[in-house]
C-alpha cells in the first residue's frame, strides 16, 4: 500500500512541474499564434511577386522566383 502513496506523490509532483512549465511558456508568448507561421512558407513567393521585386534582405540584384532564376 505504501508504494501507491509513493507513486501518487511522484505523479502529482511531475504533473505540477509540467503545469508550471506550461504556465511559464504561456506567459512568455509561446502559444500566441500557432497558425500563421505554419502557412507563411506557402505564401512567401506570392508576397514577393506582388511586392516591389525585392528580396527579404532588400536586394534587387538576385532573382526572386524560380522562373526568374531559370530564365
Amino acid at each position: 500500500m505504501s508504494i501507491i502513496y509513493l507513486l501518487l506523490t511522484i505523479s502529482v509532483i511531475v504533473a505540477l512541474v509540467f503545469f508550471i512549465a506550461f504556465i511559464i511558456s504561456v506567459k512568455k508568448g509561446q502559444y500566441d499564434d500557432t497558425y500563421t507561421p505554419s502557412i507563411r512558407m506557402l505564401f512567401e513567393d506570392e508576397l514577393i511577386k506582388g511586392g516591389d521585386a525585392t528580396t527579404t534582405e532588400g536586394r534587387t540584384d538576385q532573382p526572386t522566383t524560380k522562373k526568374e532564376q531559370l530564365s
